[in-house]
């Protein structure tokens, strides 16, 4: 291969390479339809919990902010849905995008609040777009069945929860 050629060559490659990873970091974001990527959420209490070990159940990971104001409107409907529901198996986590909020300013919040908290989220989940609220939905047998930034409305809830939660759990 002459000079010119090797050179052209290897500034392809070079050019390919960033699409190329990208390409291999989206594929282990969620999409709707597939199994949901696995990740470790930490609660407020210290409590680790794996998305993978709760197949079975429905999954709502909700991503807020102190200061959004959607937020403070879906945490209460959220909240109240779930207790409505967790005897159908479905767990909400609520996890807080402020790295920066000291957690004693978290728990009087969470102190009146069902769905359990949590201070950080290690695996592909997080706002979409930057957006607050962000949810995702996951079903019994582990595939993303919403994934949206905007707040949950209990229209909302109801068009994507209730059939999910209507659902039997797969035997393993």
């Amino acid at each position: 291969m002459d000079r010119l050629s090797a050179r052209s060559l290897r500034l392809v490659c070079l050019s390919l390479l960033p699409l190329a990873l990208s390409g291999a970091v989206a594929g282990k974001k969620p999409v709707i339809g597939q199994i949901a990527p696995d990740a470790e959420l930490t609660l407020v209490d210290g409590t680790k919990l794996n998305l993978g070990e709760m197949r079975g159940d429905v999954v709502v990971l909700n991503f807020w902010a102190t200061w959004c104001v959607p937020c403070r409107t879906e945490l209460p409907i959220l909240d109240t849905y779930y207790q409505i529901q967790k005897r159908h198996g479905l767990r909400v986590y609520a996890v807080t995008t402020e790295g920066s909020v000291p957690l004693y300013r978290l728990k009087p919040l969470f102190g009146r609040l069902q769905i359990a908290p949590a201070r950080k989220i290690k695996g592909p989940y997080g706002p979409i777009d930057g957006g607050v609220p962000t949810n995702y939905i996951i079903d019994r047998s582990g595939k993303v069945r919403y994934a949206k930034a905007g707040a949950l409305t209990l229209e909302i809830l109801n068009e994507q929860l209730v059939p999910l939660l209507r659902e039997r759990a797969p035997t393993q």
